[in-house]
């Protein structure tokens, strides 16, 4: 199947419009990890606490922000999550204490920072974590409502629980949503020593600095060492040359992912960094299509330039690259409309990687190429450049390159 055939188009005539493109988006960039926004790194890289919290109605992210500054958590990051309608808020504090005495202190700093009509004398019932089922069976035992030596407020007590976690989600709106689990009694009974705020806090973790420190150095090595590979296989495949054009187009696709990143002032987590090393091999990939293409056509080829040669190639790879760069970018695309906040990092790095792979391979690598090239032919006087020949194949070549 191809979409194009015997396409002409001279993508070399347009590589003034294609620098600057690059420089425009890449400078941006450049500008807001400099003086804007920086580079916004998730919890996982700079340390913090994360907290879970479940509301019993749509949260508005700025009503719980001025709450948590009025209570002293300043610059926290709320980001909702999960389906529209779970009512689901993933809380991020710079709070990098890392013990777990911590975690609570931070748990209960937010939940005193949200609470907006507690009931002196009694717990809510949907944030009694720190005593958990005890708290319910105690009360239970205490008031003993059911009057019979026999009654179970052990199992009585995991029936509750299991309501509230399962059932409702982890938040109550109300006791009365218990009748029908447990008897009338024991309904009645909880609303002596209980009520029902509007939210729950569901769970929690703590990234000390020296882990985030330890995880930044290893995904800066992780990238490192990707292009380091990456030359190394097309030095070793092609020429020098081609491994440097196609590790420059690597970076610059780098470059600017990392850039929209700081520009929209999303969190780089470690799921982002999988999407961009995801896009470091997807864009070599087609960077390869294309000189793999140029080295064929340059065997055959040999009376025309090496600037003919190379436009030849991106048209004959042209209808590959709108097919495969083409699918693959309307499923990430799907996935990011469609697959949530905790995907949207992960989803939005590979819906610019793709798009920027795929221009880079034709816009920045294939250019590069042909500037060095004729770079060095008009440096040795000779008017030709070297034919890439795969290593090992013992066969080289010259192919004139026209004035």
């Amino acid at each position: 199947m191809e979409f194009f055939r015997n396409t002409n188009i001279d993508f070399l005539g347009k590589k003034w419009y294609f620098l600057g493109f690059s420089l425009i988006f890449s400078v941006a960039g450049i500008l807001s990890m400099l003086f804007w926004h920086h580079i916004p790194l998730g919890v996982e890289f700079r340390g913090g606490t994360v907290v879970n919290v479940k509301f019993a109605h749509t949260p508005d992210n700025n009503h719980i922000r001025n709450a948590l500054d009025k209570a002293g958590l300043h610059n926290a990051k709320i980001q909702s999550i999960g389906a529209p309608g779970s009512n689901e808020v993933v809380i991020t504090l710079d709070q990098k204490d890392t013990s777990e005495t911590d975690l609570d202190a931070g748990k209960r700093k937010i939940i005193a920072a949200l609470e907006t009509n507690p009931q002196s004398g009694k717990q809510d019932l949907n944030n009694n974590e720190a005593v958990g089922r005890a708290a319910v069976r105690e009360a239970l035992l205490a008031r003993d409502p059911l009057h019979s030596a026999t009654a179970d407020y052990d199992r009585i007590t995991e029936q509750i629980v299991a309501f509230r976690d399962r059932n409702a989600g982890g938040v109550l709106t109300s006791i009365d949503q218990l009748k029908g689990t447990v008897p009338d009694a024991v309904v009645e009974s909880l609303k002596q020593d209980f009520y029902t705020g509007d939210f729950a806090v569901r769970g929690g973790s703590i990234v000390g600095p020296q882990v985030g420190d330890q995880l930044k150095h290893q995904a800066n090595l992780a990238i490192g060492f990707s292009l380091l590979g990456m030359l190394a296989y097309l030095w070793f495949r092609f020429e020098l040359i081609y491994g440097v054009a196609a590790v420059v187009a690597v970076f610059h696709d780098t470059l600017i992912t990392i850039g929209a990143f700081s520009l929209t002032n999303q969190e780089i987590t470690l799921t982002v960094i999988a999407a961009i090393l995801t896009l470091v091999g997807y864009s070599m990939n087609d960077t390869i299509v294309v000189f793999d293409r140029i080295r064929e056509n340059v065997k055959l080829l040999r009376r025309e330039s090496l600037a003919e040669i190379v436009n030849r190639s991106i048209n004959q790879t042209l209808s590959r690259t709108i097919l495969t760069s083409g699918l693959t970018f309307l499923t990430v695309l799907s996935l990011f409309l469609f697959g949530g906040e905790v995907l949207r990092g992960f989803s939005f790095a590979l819906v610019i990687g793709i798009l920027i792979g795929t221009y880079s391979s034709i816009a920045v690598a294939a250019p590069m190429l042909v500037a060095y090239q004729e770079w060095r032919a008009s440096r040795s006087g000779r008017g030709t450049v070297p034919v890439p020949t795969p290593a090992g194949s013992g066969k080289g070549g010259k192919v004139r390159a026209k004035a």
